[in-house]
């Protein structure tokens, strides 16, 4: 950069970003966007509706920013990108918020309080946070319309998810059943299972190695060992492997029996099996069986639950879950704390009686803890103990594993026996994974791996919520058993008892609707008290944002705004709303609902921790942008690491991107604006004609990056596209502007092709910046005068085309040759410390083939008085040499005191500009300079150069002596002599 371009700081770009939103909110540039395209091809996008209860926060402006980026560029493409916001507004979190506001907790307190006027805040909560996130959406420039929103809790939406639970209904797939499912005891309601996934943590947590007491066999037990204690009351039976092998061994006078593989659990402290031999000759082995010679065995209970007893419990079954990887390969059965233990109870008729409740607390049929919340570590640990007491516990050590816990409350999840709405997403296995096969996933081991392994393992969908603020579930029963689904608001209001309390402003909420009686066949109906699965309400959302199908079916029926072409959330959404969009869609008997989406990793701090206010490592979005911009955030988001990877936010990080890209183009774009008239505007539509090469190259650059671009944004890869706009940005200062300066500075043609073509490589840059930093895009766009020429914003041109072919590509192939050899030519010099500045005579480079006007740019580049093209290595003491591949380069080291004396000469004008610079002088000021060389031999060089000096420093004239009225006056000290110059402008 030249040394008197105007500088500019950091925090100037929070403040034009500002302006720049206010310009675009009074032409209505986004609006504007839209009615261009209209008649172009729909691109078709869905937004995942966040909760507007919640601040958001980082991770926010990291999803924001790719959906974004996305949709620009295809605005820019000519597409039609219709943008609707939405707000997901049901469910517990908004719930849990009411309830800390009142103070109350639980079921049994918002039923004391109201279900209408615990619902009727909870309507209120969810608008808590809505101007902070319609102000993050501005400030960082997400282009959605807020003003026509879909949200989840009104009666629009809620219809459209009704008609969608009619149809699941009428294909018999949804189903009311009595199973294990994960229950939050504090909620008091099932989660479905891509609930429970969001939910892990690694825990450790007691395990027991309980000893189970056989009949019948003195001082003999069946060991079993659990990970949950609180289940143990619970217990009914013991289930081994048929196939497994058994045995019965004898330690301090007691038989024990476990599996033959896990003999070491029994082994006395400090005994080890001795290798090569038979575990016979370690330890006392009194029998050997298979699982299955085990089945009928009967055992002692643990406890005396009456309800437990009959003539199927406390008896060994076979079943096939049982495996030797962990514990002893015989697995305590709780009937109704376990899916497997559930089923395995249904098979062969084993009492179904919970003896802890659906909050979570012992029953009365457990007296010593009865109340008690079952994973508290004092009532474990009390267990545990009981157990020890009557001689059953044979050990117990830490284990630690991954545990459920409630993704909202962070209660751990317990898996519970119950009845429950179920939809049978098992039956849609294979329509699932068929249409996973057509989303292109970014990235793309996700299909397959993550979300391919999910729908592998797929389960039905725990539908129904024990709640209240949610989608009330459209199922009336009467006495008799009888059920009807209802599809809509009409077909409520032509079932009603009482139609008149279906009027213009009836809230389909609870617990209005639970009012509702239907009337059908004589036959009363009454409502059931659940809701659905709030995860349903936003993966229906393809349909319900239009009420479809009472309206726009058009929109879905003729593919119009279905399916999406683009989607994008965090990677916890894998098992969220990704899913549940596959499963409505294909539940409907619809394609995929969407064909490309990014899978985003999370953001955790500097140090890999996830940010929690707790930790005070939380960083607030709108501070990083007040401090950087709203562009420094989104381009490092885009840049920092490809989409799917976690992402380590470092403030400092925000810096780096504003110095070595916005500050660069500030700083280009200053060189630019120094040179060009100011009454001149050009037009950037047409490629320049300069005879240049450095035009030329910097010009094909250019095509080469928008072809590159253009195809990594059609292939969704947004980080190399995002890149290759940055490694572009530095090679026109570091190579093209550097190179490009003295013909600048000589003005005539050679500056006007100069401009010209830095101009319309700025404007097309702007046009690429657009979708990733749309605010600096449009400040260079305007400073360029862009808006006087094409369109008033950047964000209403066209995106640029790359229509050069093969020519250019060979150009900047050559250019890349070129910067290889000098920057092998810089090594040598580094090597053998000689200056850049100082000039020396030859230049070798052998093997590469490149046109004269390329060898000049390696000539001036090096400082050389020839660059040569040779077939060789040359030999001589006085080259130095270096290999790169193919290419070899070699340099003469001698230096003349021809040569010397023109590295001096150089020396005094990098000091004479660096004066210029101090008396803040701009390229238009032209000086007298002064001189005073005490030092004859310093004084000949200058006097013999004193032409070239004068033009390097925009110097008039230079004068002998040094009057009193200059601006700077300074003492170098060059090649060990002391030379006095002073500058007066003119």
């Amino acid at each position: 950069m030249p040394q008197d371009e105007k500088r500019e700081s950091k925090s100037s770009f929070p403040k034009a970003e500002e302006e720049i939103l206010a310009f675009w909110e009074k032409e209505d540039i986004f609006k504007k966007s839209l009615a261009n395209t209209k008649n172009g091809k729909s691109f078709v996008f869905f937004e995942g509706p966040p909760t507007a209860n919640g601040q958001p926060g980082l991770h926010h402006v990291l999803a924001r920013a790719y959906k974004d980026v996305i949709l620009r560029y295809k605005t820019m493409r000519g597409f039609f990108v219709e943008r609707k916001a939405g707000w997901d507004t049901h469910g517990l979190p908004v719930e849990l918020q009411v309830e800390k506001e009142l103070k109350i907790s639980g079921k049994p307190e918002i039923e004391k309080y109201g279900i209408d006027r615990f619902n009727k805040k909870s309507k209120e909560s969810v608008w808590k946070y809505k101007e902070d996130w319609e102000r993050l959406t501005r400030r960082m420039a997400f282009w959605i319309d807020l003003e026509h929103p879909y949200i989840t809790y009104e009666n629009n939406y809620i219809e459209s998810l009704w008609w969608i639970i009619k149809q699941i209904w009428d294909k018999k797939l949804l189903y009311r059943g009595y199973k294990v499912v994960p229950q939050c005891p504090r909620c008091g309601t099932a989660l479905s299972s891509h609930e429970v996934a969001l939910g892990y943590k690694l825990v450790k947590e007691n395990s027991v190695y309980v000893k189970f007491k056989v009949l019948g066999q003195e001082d003999t037990y069946i060991l079993s060992w659990t990970t949950t204690p609180w289940t143990l009351p619970g217990n009914v039976a013991l289930a081994v492997g048929e196939k497994i092998e058994y045995i019965k061994v004898e330690i301090n006078k007691e038989k024990y029996i476990l599996a033959a593989d896990k003999v070491k659990l029994v082994l006395p402290p400090g005994k080890l099996l001795i290798p090569g031999k038979p575990i016979e000759a370690s330890i006392n082995i009194l029998g050997r069986f298979k699982g299955s010679d085990l089945v009928g065995m009967e055992y002692e209970p643990l406890f005396d639950i009456k309800p437990l007893q009959s003539d199927k419990s406390f008896k060994v079954y076979a079943a096939d879950f049982v495996n030797t990887d962990e514990g002893t390969g015989v697995v305590h059965t709780a009937v109704m704390y376990g899916e497997d233990d559930f089923e395995l109870g249904v098979r062969v008729g084993l009492p179904q009686h919970h003896t802890v409740d659906e909050n979570g607390k012992f029953t009365d049929d457990v007296p010593q803890w009865t109340g008690k919340f079952v994973k508290s570590k004092k009532v474990e640990a009390s267990i545990i103990d009981d157990i020890k007491q009557r001689g059953l516990l044979y050990r117990e050590e830490l284990y630690e594993h991954d545990y459920p816990f409630c993704w909202r409350c962070e209660t751990p999840l317990l898996y519970y026996a119950k009845y429950s709405w179920f939809i049978k997403m098992t039956s849609l296995k294979d329509k699932l994974i068929k249409n996973n096969e057509s989303i292109n996933w970014v990235p793309q081991h996700i299909k397959q791996g993550r979300f391919g392994e999910w729908l592998n393992e797929l389960k039905d969908w725990a539908f129904s919520r024990e709640r209240y603020w949610g989608t009330p579930l459209p199922i009336w029963e009467s006495a008799q058993g009888d059920r009807i689904c209802i599809g809509s608001i009409e077909e409520l209001k032509s079932l009603a008892k009482d139609p008149a309390q279906i009027g213009k402003d009836f809230d389909l909420h609870r617990p209005f609707v639970d009012d509702i009686v239907l009337v059908k066949d004589g036959q009363d109906y009454k409502r059931v008290r659940e809701v659905i699965d709030v995860w349903f309400d936003s993966g229906a959302m393809p349909f319900a944002q239009w009420h479809y199908p009472f309206e726009n079916k058009e929109r879905i029926d003729e593919a119009k705004s279905y399916p999406a072409d683009y989607i994008v959330e965090a990677v916890d959404q894998t098992r969220g709303w990704f899913y549940t969009l596959l499963a409505v869609a294909t539940l409907l008997d619809k394609e995929a609902p969407y064909k490309n989406v990014i899978c985003l990793g999370l953001i955790l701090d500097s140090r890999g921790q996830k940010m929690s206010k707790s930790k005070g490592n939380v960083v607030d979005p709108f501070a990083m942008m007040d401090k950087y911009g709203a562009d420094a955030l989104r381009w490092h988001f885009f840049i920092m690491n490809q989409p799917g990877e976690t992402k380590l936010f470092d403030e400092k990080n925000l810096e780096e991107v504003v110095k070595k890209n916005w500050l660069i183009l500030s700083n280009v774009l200053s060189f630019w604006k120094m040179f060009s008239s100011d009454t001149a505007t050009l037009d950037a539509s047409q490629r320049p004609k300069s005879t240049n090469i450095l035009d030329k190259w910097v010009v094909a650059q250019l095509h080469v990056l928008i072809k590159n671009v253009t195809a990594h944004l059609d292939g969704y890869a947004i980080t190399e596209a995002g890149r290759a706009i940055s490694d572009y940005i530095n090679e026109i200062s570091t190579w093209y502007l550097r190179r490009s300066r003295t013909r600048f500075k000589r003005g005539g043609k050679e500056r006007d092709e100069a401009l010209q073509a830095l101009h319309y490589v700025l404007v097309n840059l702007a046009k690429l910046l657009a979708p990733f930093a749309p605010f600096f895009a449009e400040r260079l766009y305007k400073e360029l005068g862009g808006d006087k020429v094409e369109a008033i914003s950047v964000h209403l041109t066209k995106w640029p085309v790359d229509d050069e072919g093969q020519s250019q590509q060979d150009l900047v192939d050559k250019m890349k040759i070129v910067r290889q050899v000098v920057e092998m030519g810089h090594a040598l010099r580094k090597e053998q410390e000689i200056k850049v500045r100082q000039p020396l005579a030859q230049f070798i480079v052998v093997k590469v083939a490149l046109e004269p006007e390329f060898m000049e740019i390696v000539k001036d580049e090096m400082n050389v008085s020839e660059a040569i093209l040779a077939k060789q290595v040359p030999s001589g003491k006085e080259f130095i040499s270096k290999k790169q591949g193919d290419v070899s380069v070699s340099l003469d080291t001698t230096i003349t005191d021809e040569l010397r004396y023109q590295g001096i000469a150089r020396e005094m004008v990098r000091h004479i500009n660096a004066m210029r610079k101090d008396a803040k002088l701009t390229i238009n000021d032209m000086v007298t300079l002064y001189y005073e060389i005490t030092d004859q031999e310093l004084e000949a060089v200058f006097i013999q150069n004193k032409d070239n000096i004068r033009q390097e420093v925009l110097a008039t004239k230079c004068l002998k002596g040094l009057p009193d009225n200059v601006e700077l006056k300074k003492v170098l000290l060059i090649s060990g002599s002391k030379v006095l110059f002073g500058i007066k402008k003119q």
